[in-house]
């Protein structure tokens, strides 16, 4: 028998659906997820379509399309026809990020009318844990970013952004979008930040980006660069991780660049384990 396969786009009905998809892997899915869960599948709300992947006429892959491009348990067959609809609709995205293989394949198969990108980040170890390190003491002075701190923390996140991703987060509309999602994270309570009490400077600084009940992801990590080397990330990470197991899910995740050699090892001694890789395209 001939298998019957189709994309479209997802329509509010398909939630059930959709999540049922998003749930088989929790932790990898979960920027997607905390997404859907808050907007829903209409892209209006959710700043992005949706679209699935069908196999005789049962939904088995997705790929978010919005700002990033996003594959969600996506086989090759599924990668293959979201590159098809990739194609017809034209590059619309600043990234296109996901697990590494099927991000791989959507790659190399977009490659040849999307490209060439900026940077390619073939292999960015995914890091997890559920509890806390008895060998690092979470930093004391971490705490939440009050809603009238977004003064103090904006050039800390401004200056994390630059110098993770390449490109400023203010160009373009000059930085509003960005400074809405600061606010946004800053406003649930899932901005964290060690700040000197003297100079109201953030010595160091971390989101929890994504929140579902079963999963967080934690990003943007940031230490200033006249205090690093003294195990400040460490501490803190430590910190904000406490915090997350605490009051947001049971499980915490993060994925880092590969060549961050010092990242990587200090995120163990906090008390995670790689499980996983992502890949990552910045156009």
């Amino acid at each position: 028998m001939l298998t019957q396969m189709t994309t479209r786009v997802l329509e509010p009905g398909d939630l059930d659906a959709a999540l049922e998809i998003l749930e088989r892997d929790p932790v990898a899915n979960a920027f997607v997820t905390s997404r859907v869960l808050v907007a829903g599948l209409d892209p209006w709300r959710l700043g992005g379509e949706m679209w699935g992947w069908y196999a005789n006429g049962r939904l088995r892959s997705l790929c978010y399309a919005g700002a990033n491009l996003v594959p969600i348990c996506a086989t090759p067959d599924a990668v293959r026809a979201f590159v098809d609809r990739a194609r017809r609709s034209g590059r619309r995205c600043s990234s296109i990020v996901g697990p590494a293989e099927p991000t791989a394949l959507l790659w190399q198969l977009l490659e040849p009318g999307w490209g060439p990108a900026r940077e390619v980040r073939a292999h960015q170890p995914l890091m997890v844990t559920d509890r806390m390190s008895a060998d690092i003491a979470p930093d004391p002075y971490v705490r939440r970013v009050r809603k009238d701190e977004m003064d103090v923390i904006m050039p800390a996140c401004v200056a994390m952004f630059t110098e993770e991703v390449g490109v400023s987060p203010l160009a373009g509309d000059g930085g509003l979008l960005y400074q809405a999602r600061v606010a946004e994270l800053v406003g649930a309570g899932r901005s964290f930040a060690r700040i000197d009490p003297d100079t109201g400077q953030v010595v160091f600084k971390a989101e929890i980006g994504a929140a579902t009940p079963t999963a967080c992801q934690i990003q943007g990590v940031w230490v200033a660069p006249e205090y690093r080397g003294r195990g400040l990330s460490e501490a803190g990470m430590a910190a904000v991780l406490r915090y997350a197991l605490a009051d947001v899910a049971p499980v915490a995740s993060l994925y880092v660049n590969d060549y961050n050699t010092a990242a990587r090892a200090a995120y163990r001694r906090v008390g995670f384990e790689e499980v996983g890789a992502f890949m990552s395209v910045l156009f």
